[in-house]
């Protein structure tokens, strides 16, 4: 059985502006890099051609690896998802911290897209998977390494 990968479409069209940079643009030049340092002589000792291999190799796996997820990926259109008012993946919560009373606000993505400097969290996080299925104005628990902590769910969005 394939496991299927859940993204978002910003995440698939992220993923596949990634994919085309890598093979029109990276690929091309790491392979002028390796035909210019095989110019300098002698290959086992010759840095430059170790050093374009070596970005040959880690190009040509991350193509793959993204080949691979674009073919798993289980596109998940928040839009057209019925969602019962409850947090699911996709949705933008807004949510507080009881005790600190600081307002946090966040989308939850799958594991490729999340950033935490643009409020994105994998759905796989603790967080996400405590906000999973939730309504508004619910209170849930996470468990993180300082202890539990508690959050009030204040808004969700579902853009």
């Amino acid at each position: 059985m394939i496991n299927r990968i859940p993204m978002t479409l910003q995440g698939i069209k992220k993923l596949q502006k990634e994919l085309i940079k890598l093979k029109n643009i990276e690929r091309p030049k790491i392979i002028n890099l390796i035909v210019s340092a095989r110019k300098h002589g002698d290959l086992k000792e010759n840095a430059e051609y170790q050093a374009a291999r070596e970005a040959q190799s880690f190009c040509e796996g991350r193509i793959k690896e993204i080949e691979n997820k674009l073919s798993h990926a289980n596109i998940i259109d928040i839009t057209k998802t019925i969602h019962n008012n409850k947090i699911i993946f996709g949705s933008t919560v807004c949510i507080k911290n009881i005790v600190t009373n600081k307002i946090f606000s966040y989308k939850i993505v799958g594991d490729d897209e999340s950033d935490l400097k643009n409020n994105l969290i994998s759905i796989n996080a603790p967080l996400a998977r405590a906000l999973i299925g939730e309504r508004k104005n619910n209170i849930i628990e996470v468990q993180t390494p300082k202890g539990i902590l508690k959050y009030k769910v204040l808004k969700i969005q579902y853009i």
